[in-house]
């Protein structure tokens, strides 16, 4: 699981610190982020929970880490503000 250790790697944690955080064992955790193993789905979820995406991302079923609705509406608002933006600028030409 790539993302699994860039995640890890991207929040500057050891795997003894998400292990900690998950109670999922540190080897365990190794053998995940090697491909030696594979999650269950309890851990997938305990690990998508800790770093605040979704199992899809996780995964790597999905590039798109939004956990909830609302994170996607905000997204939405932000990329029509955009929109509005670039035809504001081309009417002005």
């Amino acid at each position: 699981m790539n993302r699994l250790r860039e995640l890890r790697e991207d929040r500057d944690l050891r795997q003894i610190d998400v292990s900690k955080a998950t109670n999922i064992d540190q080897k365990t955790l190794s053998n995940y982020e090697t491909g030696r193993t594979n999650p269950d789905s309890w851990a997938i979820i305990k690990l998508a929970e800790f770093f605040g995406v979704t199992c899809d991302y996780l995964l790597g079923v999905s590039d798109r880490n939004l956990r909830n609705m609302s994170d996607a509406l905000d997204e939405l608002d932000a990329i029509k503000v955009r929109i509005d933006d670039i035809k504001r600028f081309l009417t002005k030409g």
